[in-house]
């Protein structure tokens, strides 16, 4: 065959085809392979509870950062400059009460409310709630919560990452990052380190009876999801 000759040139763009799609193959298996960066074993690991004891909880706890699905959650954490929660001890072996403190745009305010503790936390009223604590390999004195709260018919999920010291170590961050992903949760949003911390107020909030008020206002729920949306979209 010459060099005009047109098999040879069929022949010629057979392959040049081939190896078209032998390198969008290896792209798109690429592109897959990021979308699924925590292997479902490593997932089995990362969200497997760990026990925490009435001890090691009576702490004074910085929240660091974290994500949840529950309206208006993500709105609030762009918001949110700080946080702090001190659980205490009471006449009551099975209950802690807890003292919350935060800072909201510039604003403090603090709230108190009981829980019971059995190794595990939970709230049996206005509303269901329970935590439970996943590893933290990478910190000692952290604390990483996965909380489920069932109002009605509605659950709602949070995985939160508190620490005795304001600062954390990028692994202790990123494996809380990689429980999200295996948990399918929005990404974190983390607060900043160096914002002064509130006092605690000598007249708190009840907080149970102040987030059930929320948790019942269905009809906010919508627009607290397009605002959360909003802030998404503006500052991430």
């Amino acid at each position: 065959m010459t060099e005009n000759d047109p098999h040879k040139r069929i022949n010629t763009s057979e392959n040049v085809l081939t190896v078209l799609k032998m390198r969008i193959a290896v792209v798109i298996l690429s592109l897959l392979s990021l979308g699924h960066c925590v292997p479902l074993d490593n997932c089995e690991t990362l969200l497997k509870p760990i026990p925490v004891s009435h001890d090691e909880m009576l702490a004074k706890w910085l929240y660091i950062g974290g994500t949840s699905d529950l309206p208006g959650s993500r709105s609030l954490a762009h918001l949110l400059t700080s946080v702090w929660i001190e659980a205490r001890p009471t006449s009551q072996s099975n209950i802690l009460e807890l003292i919350q403190t935060q800072k909201t745009y510039g604003h403090c305010s603090t709230l108190k409310y009981n829980v019971t503790f059995e190794n595990i936390l939970t709230i049996e009223n206005p509303f269901y709630l329970k935590e439970v604590y996943l590893p933290t390999d990478e910190c000692s004195d952290c604390l990483a919560i996965y909380e489920t709260v069932t109002s009605g018919d509605d659950t709602f999920k949070s995985l939160l990452l508190f620490s005795k010291s304001t600062t954390v170590s990028p692994a202790a961050v990123e494996m809380v990052k990689k429980q999200a992903d295996c948990l399918k949760m929005p990404s974190l949003l983390m607060v900043n380190p160096n914002e002064e911390m509130c006092h605690e107020d000598p007249s708190p909030i009840e907080g149970l009876l102040a987030l059930n008020k929320y948790l019942e206002a269905k009809t906010g729920h919508y627009v607290a999801k397009v605002l959360d949306s909003i802030f998404d979209l503006f500052i991430n």
